[in-house]
């Protein structure tokens, strides 16, 4: 029962720091846009790719 005392402050100090990584990232803009980073993929040539070189030597 004694551990509570050091558990509960624990988990509150960590709930605390996630809300506040949470509120960084939002304010710092990491959600801005989350569809482009999916659609990337599909829009970069071959010559930006890392084996692109190799392919070029074949």
């Amino acid at each position: 029962m004694d551990i509570l005392f050091l558990l509960v402050p624990v988990s509150v100090l960590l709930a605390l720091g996630v809300v506040g990584l949470l509120a960084w990232s939002v304010w710092s803009g990491q959600f801005e846009d989350v569809e482009s980073e999916g659609q990337r993929i599909f829009l970069e040539s071959d010559t930006d790719s890392p084996g692109a070189l190799e392919k070029r030597e074949i």
